[in-house]
C-alpha cells in the first residue's frame, strides 16, 4: 500500500494482493519510522467497516485509519472500478480529499517494479508524436 499526502489530501494505492486481503476482512497497515526511537513513527491503515455508508478517516496519535464501507469495498475490489473518492468535511478547516485506488503497473518500469500491480488499462496504447 502506498500513501501520498499532498496539501489536504490523502491518496492510497492498493496492490492486487492487498485488495484480496482487504476483501477477506484484513486490516492493511504500514508504518514508517523516522528515527531509531520506537515512538518516531507514523502508521496508516485501510480497513472496511460494515456500519459506514461513506468512506471516513480516523486519526489518533501518530496513526490514521481510512475506513471504507464494506459494500463499497467489495464492489470496488471485484470490478474494473479504479478508485473511490470522497471529500470529508472538516468544519472551519475545509475538507480532506480522500482517494483510494488500485495500483496500476507503470508503463515505464520493469516487471520487478510492477510486481503485484493491476494491469495498466493504457498498456496497449501507442503514443502519437
Amino acid at each position: 500500500m502506498k500513501l501520498r499526502i499532498k496539501g489536504n489530501s490523502l491518496r492510497l494505492r492498493v496492490s492486487r494482493s492487498e485488495v484480496a486481503r482487504l476483501l477477506a476482512g484484513d486490516c492493511l497497515e504500514e508504518t514508517i519510522y523516522f528515527a531509531p526511537e520506537t515512538g518516531a513513527k507514523f502508521t496508516y491503515a485501510l480497513r472496511q467497516e460494515a456500519s459506514l455508508s461513506r468512506p471516513a478517516v480516523q486519526y489518533a496519535e501518530k496513526r490514521v485509519v481510512i475506513l471504507m464501507p464494506t459494500d463499497q469495498a467489495i464492489a470496488w475490489g471485484v470490478t474494473d472500478q479504479v478508485g473511490i473518492a470522497e471529500n470529508i468535511g472538516l468544519g472551519n478547516l475545509g475538507s480532506l480529499g480522500l482517494l483510494i485506488e488500485k495500483d496500476f503497473a507503470c508503463l515505464d518500469r520493469n516487471e520487478e517494479d510492477n510486481e503485484d500491480t493491476f494491469p495498466n488499462p493504457n498498456a496497449d496504447t501507442t503514443c502519437l508524436a
